[in-house]
């Protein structure tokens, strides 16, 4: 029996609300790999916002290659792991963009309640998109 998804179901599944887990490679150390919230649309590319300050945006530029690993935390367990390169890193946050990623995963109150935080504290963010390129799955559901 196949446990992998198909294409449809593994971006389904990615598209679907999980933290991801985002590893990058570390000039001389292992790779850093942190949680991260994201932002997909099957057929799209991953999204996410992170302080242009941060490590992650520090180690990455257009051409880096990167790896996601988004997990079902129920039973039964299913994974998705996506390799994919940077197309773009920079471009500011936009409140927009900022209450879209937050409305994934808070309700819609608290989504705005943080975005109008970060704008007075004015934490400079940046999206970072990624083109998956390299699909990993299981899905024990399909045991």
């Amino acid at each position: 029996m196949a446990l992998t998804m198909t294409r449809g179901e593994r971006e389904a599944f990615l598209a679907d609300v999980h933290i991801g887990v985002l590893a990058i490679n570390e000039e001389g150390m292992g790779p850093s790999a942190a949680p991260i919230w994201y932002l997909y649309e099957p057929g799209g590319e991953i999204e996410f916002s992170m302080s242009g300050s941060s490590q992650k945006a520090r180690l990455l530029e257009v051409g880096s290659r990167v790896s996601l690993v988004a997990q079902r935390e129920t039973t039964p367990p299913g994974y998705v792991s996506v390799e994919g390169v940077v197309t773009s890193i920079g471009e500011q946050s936009t409140p927009e963009f900022l209450e879209r990623l937050y409305g994934r995963y808070l309700d819609a109150a608290e989504a705005k309640r943080r975005v109008a935080a970060r704008g007075e504290t004015e934490i400079e963010s940046v999206i970072l998109r990624v083109r998956p390129e390299r699909w990993r799955t299981t899905d024990y559901s399909k045991a």
